[in-house]
């Protein structure tokens, strides 16, 4: 369990210089009672809880021993492996830069790096058990353009997980409500023994995202 959080909950006193959607998100997040938790308890963001939600529903994390965690940054899936599965080694990859974390090797690049996959093969020491992603593409505000590049995203991560997972392996990804997901959930299936869907409480009612959890990879 980490012990202690950045930044703080109290409400920001002016309002200048803001535009009147960051007000709102700023609002809610300070209203937030999964933000207030993360903040006391030192997660390093609220989406802790959603991989902590799928944990207990689908026991990922149960004797696992590698990780990948696609789009690490800011490391809170990282923080969630490491308190559940402390025999577990952690390997983070993400374009940003990202503050250390305990026992969990970060590389800064892109998963689609030629490189990327015997990098982590080899920081990990052997094939994956588990590949996490809950990346999303960059908003454009359209919502038919953010959920087709979301599930390229996605397919893109499916296809790295195949590359690396050990038989019998999972792999959990974000994804954003909407029409091109059932080629990816066939090829799913294909993989794995196991594909199923999943909105974890902790993910925000008006959010469109949910999980696809594919678990016992066929290799």
């Amino acid at each position: 369990m980490p012990t202690s959080g950045r930044g703080n909950g109290r409400r920001l006193v002016s309002r200048r210089g803001r535009t009147a959607s960051s007000t709102r998100w700023l609002e809610r997040q300070l209203t937030d009672p999964y933000v207030r938790r993360a903040l006391a308890e030192g997660w390093r963001a609220r989406a802790a809880f959603k991989l902590m939600e799928l944990d207990d529903r689908f026991g990922l994390l149960k004797g696992v021993r590698r990780v990948v965690d696609l789009g690490a940054a800011p490391g809170s899936w990282c923080q969630v492996v490491r308190a559940r599965a402390p025999q577990a080694s952690i390997v983070a990859i993400d374009l940003l830069e990202m503050d250390p974390l305990p026992d969990t090797r970060v590389l800064t690049m892109d998963f689609l790096d030629p490189e990327a996959a015997a990098r982590i093969e080899e920081a990990l020491g052997g094939p994956a058990d588990l590949v996490l992603s809950d990346m999303a593409a960059n908003m454009v505000g359209h919502a038919r353009t953010d959920h087709l590049r979301t599930m390229a995203l996605v397919e893109a991560a499916a296809a790295f997980a195949a590359e690396i997972l050990a038989p019998g392996g999972s792999f959990v990804a974000k994804l954003l409500a909407g029409g091109a997901e059932p080629a990816l959930v066939a090829d799913l299936k294909r993989q794995f023994a196991s594909v199923r869907h999943a909105k974890p409480p902790a993910s925000r009612k008006e959010s469109s995202e949910t999980y696809v959890v594919a678990q016992g990879f066929r290799g």
